[in-house]
């Protein structure tokens, strides 16, 4: 994204993301001194909502647990705060910090272990055992200066750190609003595996932030409701979409009701207790805030809604394709208009190839479909 100051540097700005079809969450105000050169570019974008920093889909969904769980949450932030030390081959400091965390293990395993619901503690003992010695990798790797073991020793002792956390997890964290009783939720999380006609996509769906919106799209993956369906639409560094169904429908037709179900805009500000619905971050007037799940990872999983309404997504969901230049850290520029719901993990390579003449070949749940309810 250019900056700048002038007529210039802002039309091309409003040009760019227009293309797109991205909606900067600016005032009118903001447009119009964009627009006229009356405020510099860098200033405009300061009035753009701050956004999560963090681009790796899976430390967006540890981050995104409604739990309090200081130790792990301690040493999940010690791994993943190795990277700048890593890119800069401060191996000193790697093999300080991987020690750090075999010593907050050590102190504070009884500590981690009794914070875990009595009846899941067996399993929490498990992981616990499993990451010691993924750490000892991780400190083995540090010392010898190897790049490719460290990071494949932090990737399995954040995966097991993650599991731990997502033991931790009670109660659903809220109440959903009772007008939308009769709307499927998610209440927790799913894996959803899809297999297109270029390979497999795995995404993880997340409840505990995005409950209908989730529900929605687990619910018609059950039903197989995607399996078949082309993408619809393909812009790179944007979006692919798809869940168009076959037919002059444009949504998820309910057989009980035999009308089209749609599912409201819900977004989940960090620090908030509950989503807002079917408003967006400019309607509640709070343009720097950050949402729990942000667009800021290629391949999140947001939720398709028309430009005239918002309430009115059905099926129609996309892969984001985030691109620094338009998207960067800290500048979220659809975060606030559109629901995240989920993130690809895994297959990356293969939504990178995919485009209108693909297709879904079958969605499937993998697990947690047990987190899926028809209704309230």
């Amino acid at each position: 994204m250019a900056h700048g100051r002038g007529e210039g540097s802002g039309r091309r700005l409003l040009r760019r993301c227009a293309e797109r079809g991205i909606h900067l969450l600016l005032s009118p105000l903001l447009w119009l001194a964009l627009i006229a050169g009356l405020m510099p570019v860098d200033q405009a974008l300061a009035a753009l909502p701050q956004g999560n920093a963090v681009k790796d889909p899976s430390a967006i969904l540890r981050n995104a647990l409604p739990i309090e769980a200081p130790d792990l949450q301690d040493l999940q932030r010690r791994l993943e705060s190795t990277s700048d030390d890593l890119r800069a081959k401060r191996w000193s400091a790697l093999a300080g910090t991987a020690k750090r965390s075999q010593a907050l293990l050590s102190s504070r395993h009884d500590a981690m272990l009794a914070a875990v619901p009595a009846d899941r503690r067996p399993q929490a003992e498990t992981l616990l055992d499993q990451l010691k010695p993924e750490l000892d990798a991780l400190v083995e790797a540090s010392q010898a200066e190897q790049r490719d073991p460290f990071l494949e020793a932090r990737r399995a002792s954040l995966d097991t750190v993650g599991a731990l956390e997502e033991l931790q997890v009670r109660d659903f964290p809220f109440a959903i609003p009772d007008e939308f009783d009769a709307l499927p939720r998610l209440l927790g999380r799913a894996t959803v595996a899809i297999e297109t006609s270029k390979g497999l996509l795995t995404a993880v769906v997340d409840g505990y932030n995005a409950p209908l919106t989730g529900g929605a799209f687990v619910d018609l993956v059950q039903r197989g409701f995607y399996d078949g369906l082309p993408f619809i639409r393909a812009e790179d560094f944007y979006v692919l979409q798809t869940g168009d169904p076959k037919g002059p429908e444009e949504g998820f037709i309910d057989p009980t009701s035999k009308q089209e179900r749609t599912v409201p805009l819900e977004i989940r500000i960090t620090g908030d207790a509950a989503p807002i619905y079917n408003e967006t971050f400019e309607d509640v007037g709070r343009f720097k805030a950050e949402a729990v799940l942000p667009f800021a990872t290629y391949g999140t999983l947001g939720w398709a809604h028309s430009d005239e309404k918002l309430d009115d997504g059905s099926s129609q969901f996309f892969f984001f394709l985030y691109e620094a230049e338009l998207t960067p850290a800290g500048l979220n520029l659809v975060d606030g208009r559109y629901a995240a719901f989920g993130y690809v993990v895994d297959g990356m390579d293969v939504l990178e190839e995919l485009s209108v003449d693909d297709t879904i070949i079958k969605a499937r749940v993998i697990s947690g479909a047990e987190n899926l309810k028809a209704h309230a």
